[in-house]
């Protein structure tokens, strides 16, 4: 498969799980939570599909397209752990999570998206839902939309 024709299923894969997720959750209060902003593709369309929860974004920069840009509230500038910590003090529950962190180098990201687990759970709120780029531990797996790989996304319940 080339690299573009992976690209393009990955972005699929994405689009489709949240907007699986999404509606797991309809109805139910709680926050969202995009892990990894880069340019806010992501942000963007979870914006649009869930336009009445919070929406928290965290990346160590903020380098997004201009249409994309969080309010400064949501917006949690660093690394990971300190974004995952501070949401953790304040209380958040966050009921649907989408995590895109990583290098691009597979076992480097696996590394990274097991440490950040622990830390993820503390913030999730029961019956919430994490749309996953890389496997995670320590959650629940779940099946996603059919049509999606088991290895090209994961999906979790809290």
């Amino acid at each position: 498969m080339s690299r573009l024709d992976s690209m393009l299923r990955r972005f699929t894969a994405q689009r489709d799980g949240l907007n699986w997720a999404a509606s797991l959750i309809k109805g139910v209060e709680g926050d969202a939570l995009d892990m990894g902003l880069g340019n806010g593709r992501t942000y963007d369309h979870m914006r649009e599909i869930m336009p009445e929860r919070r929406l928290w974004v965290m990346d160590r920069v903020l380098q997004c397209h201009p249409s994309c840009v969080p309010p400064e509230e949501d917006f949690l500038q660093g690394e990971a752990e300190e974004g995952l910590e501070r949401l953790k003090k304040i209380g958040a529950k966050i009921l649907i999570s989408h995590y895109d962190f990583g290098f691009g180098v597979k076992e480097k990201d696996v590394e990274e998206a097991a440490r950040f687990s622990p830390l993820i759970a503390e913030i999730m709120a029961p019956s919430g839902v994490i749309v996953s780029g890389q496997p995670l531990v320590g959650f629940d797996a779940v099946k996603g939309p059919d049509h999606i790989a088991p290895d090209r996304y994961y999906f979790y319940r809290t």
